[in-house]
């Protein structure tokens, strides 16, 4: 993307954001060893805290989103991880003088450690799942992630012995899905587990859930997506239509997609894979 003639020991300074604030910080870096610097954006800031009613005061908003173009300003190259949130970031740098290359490279799997596993893990004998069907979250428990699908479904669940729904994560939402797990026996909320045990916990889920709030397709993409179908699990994926989740999906027919934020259209995809094992299979 940048073609680096660093004088020093280094070819370019990478950095993640969020927070967007650590742009400014590489930005020093990159000058002091008179390097390019490459802007790896995973989640467009401040248009999610904006979406999911985090940032609400008018001023509050203008400010970061005049932090979120000088970020744009400081970088040489910006990358994203989907056509959306290049088309987003594209329409804000517009009238910089010198806009930053911005180039699409999706997220990834790391598909030698993460590969289709037996079921029958001993992750789902610690938690005494047995042979029910489990639908799994795994992941943040931020305000992004339309949680509240999967209690609503567990709730209409209650009374099938053969579905259980797991949460496996932590994050802002952590005690509040707690709360709910302990009025709904069919909901067990279970806290991030260590890295090496990711396959195997992955591979405890018989369907993957993907929930994503509306209008968060353009600013942000849920890469758990990548691991989900790494270790062959199909996925339910409640998304903005027409984005990159959908897309990869439909396309490999990996599972279904439903719209954002439609409890009934979540409950009848749970329950569309939950009676049709040949199906999961084929996803």
């Amino acid at each position: 993307l940048v073609a680096s003639t660093c004088p020093g020991p280094f070819d370019a300074v990478v950095v993640v954001s969020p927070p967007i604030t650590l742009a400014f910080a590489a930005r020093l870096a990159a000058s002091r060893h008179g390097c390019p610097l490459i802007l790896n954006v995973q989640d467009v800031f401040p248009d999610v805290a904006v979406a999911v009613g985090v940032l609400t005061a008018p001023r509050l908003i203008r400010l970061t989103a005049g932090l979120e173009r000088a970020a744009y300003r400081s970088a040489d190259a910006v990358t994203v991880l989907s056509a959306e949130v290049e088309a987003n970031i594209r329409a804000k740098v517009t009238r910089l003088s010198s806009p930053p290359v911005i180039e699409t490279i999706p997220n990834f799997a790391d598909t030698d450690n993460l590969r289709p596993m037996d079921r029958s893990t001993d992750y789902r004998r610690e938690l005494g799942l047995g042979d029910r069907t489990v639908v799994m979250y795994a992941g943040n428990l931020g305000h992004s992630q339309s949680l509240d699908l999967v209690v609503e479904a567990a709730r209409r669940h209650q009374d099938r012995e053969d579905l259980v729904y797991l949460v496996n994560g932590g994050g802002l939402r952590a005690d509040e899905l707690a709360a709910s797990a302990a009025e709904l026996e069919n909901l067990l909320v279970v806290g991030y587990q260590p890295a090496d045990r990711l396959a195997e916990v992955l591979a405890t889920g018989d369907i993957h859930v993907v929930p994503l709030r509306a209008g968060l397709g353009s600013a942000s993409v849920p890469s758990k997506i990548y691991s989900s179908m790494a270790v062959g699990r199909p996925v339910i994926a409640s998304v903005d239509l027409g984005t990159e989740v959908d897309r990869a999906v439909s396309d490999s027919g990996a599972g279904l997609v439903v719209p954002p934020d439609d409890p009934d259209a979540f409950t009848a995809a749970v329950e569309q894979l939950a009676q049709n094992t040949e199906l999961r299979v084929q996803m």
